[in-house]
């Protein structure tokens, strides 16, 4: 149910940047899902966007339309999606239809029924079309790393498909403006303790526009992973370290 609550159980965070074509789409999509006892929130935050992308979301007034003058990157739009969200449980949800909105009660119920308190909607667990041998290798070595440093069964570091308790996020800030936000996420959430799983999604290529992910990116995603997990100021994050296993944070969820 869409914007029936002022207690939402759900909201969904769609950073957009020029994705007018398909935006709508999504959105219909999101109205056609059957959310039992559960009531939704979407927050559409619309980074500097040059095409009719407002006009598109203007269509749906369920959704909460907030826009940057300016494109600061894919991290400060997911920075402020957070920031209007109110649910328990934030989904982020891309803009683009590489991932089926279709598949978000998948990503939510472990968190709904106290089983996870991070989820992340893998490719490489589900149906991976059409995906550049690049971009393969890339999130594959990525994720590696992630197994590695972080010591979780993670195999989709990159996803455009998370799912987090609240809780989650108030246990550390993010910082990256830019696609460095997916390694940001995974490494203070997994540092923090928190309980994580994945989920098997359907994820198709898209087949229009220029795809925003380069190969810089790449490497700025592993140098992310080794920098949250060796540097930087980790005081927070040794303050929630391991509670959510003890269930001390569960109780104010």
């Amino acid at each position: 149910m869409l914007g029936e609550s002022k207690n939402p159980d759900i909201s969904v965070v769609i950073p957009t940047f020029n994705e007018d074509k398909t935006i709508g789409e999504v959105l219909r999509r999101l109205m056609k899902i059957d959310w039992p006892l559960h009531n939704m929130e979407i927050v559409v935050v619309d980074d500097g966007s040059t095409d009719n992308t407002k006009n598109e979301v203007a269509s749906f007034p369920f959704a909460k339309y907030i826009r940057h003058e300016k494109n600061r990157g894919k991290g400060a739009a997911i920075r402020t999606g957070i920031k209007s969200t109110t649910a328990r449980v934030i989904v982020i949800q891309d803009a683009d239809l590489e991932y089926m909105p279709e598949y978000i009660p998948h990503l939510v119920k472990p968190i709904l029924t106290g089983v996870a308190d991070i989820v992340y909607g893998s490719r490489f667990r589900g149906k991976c079309e059409d995906m550049s041998f690049s971009h393969f290798v890339g999130n594959r070595i990525l994720s590696l790393v992630a197994r590695i440093l972080y010591r979780a069964p993670i195999t989709d570091v990159m996803t455009g498909h998370k799912a987090f308790d609240r809780a989650v996020f108030n246990s550390f800030e993010l910082n990256e403006d830019g696609f460095a936000v997916e390694v940001e996420m995974t490494s203070k959430g997994l540092q923090n303790g928190w309980r994580f799983t994945e989920v098997p999604i359907h994820y198709s290529f898209r087949n229009f526009g220029v795809s925003k992910i380069d190969y810089f990116d790449g490497f700025r995603g592993l140098f992310g992973l080794i920098k949250h997990k060796f540097g930087g100021n980790n005081a927070l994050n040794h303050r929630f370290r391991g509670k959510n296993r003890t269930g001390i944070n569960s109780k104010n969820r």
